[in-house]
């Protein structure tokens, strides 16, 4: 997400693991959130074939459409569809920008005036992220005592394809040594080794880490002044989720492996053994600050991201600007809403947000977004919402 890393995700809740041996996610900015990182200099990949999609239906027809709310949905549709390259939907971007506002049942017949649904092929996952809100300090002391650190200077985005061919075309890190052959940027636990030169500002551990996951976030200072945490760069390393780690050995009950109950014990245990578990995960993020605005995090796609409408996908599947239905239940993880359905846009990306039918719903800002997200992992399926011809 570019809210996450790009190269981090995520996400969302990236640590948020099912209570199976499935794959786990990690949306850095979800990098960008991450989710707000520049864009890629590398060309995008095609998109793998397919197979063909089943016929299209009408949004009456979709999973939970008569309960949407119409007009939230067209107000975030508003704001954000001028990100779609596609000449069609470009179209019915103007039309939704040029009418006032329409009450439920007006918003509702706009959509289904405009659109149809393409399903995806079923069998997806969903998870979500969120922007934090974390206390920092600017001198280090016994609780705050992991360092922000600011993008280096000898770390250097080059094609991922140098080091690991199967990975060419994607964004990846390396270390410049000032002479001789570029080398894999370190991974976490090296540089968590290192001294800083510069500190941003100083964070408890673990929630610096849930800050790199998430790629985004806001710090207040002990002076109340509150900035926002922007991804910068990330090491270049895969990201591995620690929640399967920690449900393995017996740390977290099988069904909690939820962020906040993963912060929790990180917290409850900060030192060596904190510091073991989240070295697991080798990726590590860098950040520059700025004013906090108020406003919500810009994702990959370069605007904010609308809280609850707005998703990370997989780039060589989907392109940012597509309209998608979200239809996800059977949530695995205790304490989860029982249904995700509503209408959002592409508008992020994630370093563990891959395949077809993967999605990460961004939730907001702050504590209570942040336990929503932190549940979240439900059985996925998608419909791109296809202008009519």
């Amino acid at each position: 997400m570019n809210l996450r890393p790009a190269g981090a995700a995520l996400a969302a809740l990236i640590l948020a693991a099912c209570a199976t041996a499935a794959p786990e996610p990690r949306h850095g900015p979800h990098p960008g959130p991450h989710r707000g990182g520049p864009p890629s200099p590398f060309p995008a990949e095609p998109r793998p074939p397919v197979p063909p999609p089943e016929r299209t239906l009408p949004l009456a027809d979709l999973p939970g459409w008569a309960s949407e709310d119409h007009v939230a949905a067209l107000d975030a549709f508003r704001q954000t569809c001028g990100v779609s390259r596609d000449l069609r939907l470009a179209a019915i971007c103007r039309s939704a920008r040029a009418i006032g506002p329409l009450d439920r049942t007006h918003a509702r017949e706009f959509f289904e005036a405009s659109f149809r649904a393409e399903p995806s092929p079923p069998a997806g996952v969903l998870t979500a992220y969120f922007a934090p809100v974390y206390e920092a300090r600017r001198r280090p002391d016994a609780e705050f005592s992991a360092p922000v650190r600011p993008k280096p200077a000898d770390l250097k985005v080059v094609d991922a394809g140098l080091f690991d061919p199967g990975q060419a075309g994607r964004p990846g890190a390396a270390f410049d040594p000032g002479s001789g052959p570029l080398l894999p940027y370190p991974d976490r636990a090296a540089i968590e080794a290192t001294t800083p030169d510069r500190a941003l500002a100083w964070m408890r551990p673990e929630e610096l880490f849930f800050l790199q996951i998430q790629g985004s976030g806001v710090l207040t200072f002990e002076d109340g002044r509150r900035m926002k945490a922007l991804y910068a760069a990330n090491n270049g390393r895969p990201f591995v989720g620690v929640a399967n780690l920690m449900r393995d050995r017996g740390l977290l009950a099988r069904d909690n492996t939820s962020g906040e109950a993963i912060r929790a014990w990180l917290a409850a245990h900060r030192g060596p053994e904190a510091d073991e578990i989240m070295r697991a995960n080798p990726r590590y993020a860098f950040f520059s600050l700025a004013p906090d605005d108020g406003r919500q995090p810009v994702g990959a796609a370069n605007t904010p991201l609308p809280a609850g409408r707005a998703i990370a996908v997989d780039p060589a599947y989907h392109a940012l600007g597509d309209v998608f239905w979200v239809d996800a239940e059977a949530p695995l993880l205790a304490g989860a809403f029982p249904t995700y359905r509503r209408l959002v846009a592409a508008l992020d990306t994630g370093g563990a947000i891959k395949g077809d039918v993967r999605a990460d719903l961004y939730l907001g800002l702050g504590p209570a977004a942040g336990a929503e997200a932190g549940r979240v992992r439900h059985a996925l399926r998608l419909y791109r919402l296809v202008p009519k011809p």
